[in-house]
């Protein structure tokens, strides 16, 4: 019961003394719309197309490996990650549209670049 209450005196404390977090930049009309729409566009695009992430991860991973079996086997699980992934992305760029931020997939949409490997960060600043 001691170290329930001392964890929380503990997250109580880093939430009063956390610092402040300021926008650096300034959030326009303009910039809004666009961000919006294009979370949008590519929330709607993700979900519909994220089913496409099994094919191009068995392609490249059986283009990676001289063996392959192995680089399909690979390819299939990988697939099947990266297309709940790129799915569930789009999905949570779908709800949250009206946020201003970016979407996160690398590449945005999926025939943007079908050699790559795809990323999920939500950090990135520019596109």
């Amino acid at each position: 019961m001691r170290t329930i209450k001392q964890l929380a005196l503990i997250i109580l404390l880093c939430f009063i003394f956390s610092t402040q977090v300021q926008a650096m930049e300034e959030i326009t009309g303009r910039v809004y719309f666009s961000r919006a729409g294009t979370k949008i566009l590519s929330g709607v695009a993700n979900v519909a197309t994220g089913w496409m992430e099994l094919p191009k991860n068995i392609i490249l991973w059986s283009q990676r490996d001289k063996n392959v079996v192995i680089g399909v086997a690979e390819g299939l699980l990988w697939g099947v990650f990266h297309t709940a992934s790129r799915t569930g992305n789009g999905a949570l760029d779908l709800a949250t549209f009206w946020l201003p931020t970016y979407p996160t997939p690398d590449p945005l949409f999926i025939w943007d670049d079908f050699s790559k490997d795809s990323d999920y960060f939500g950090w990135r600043m520019a596109r």
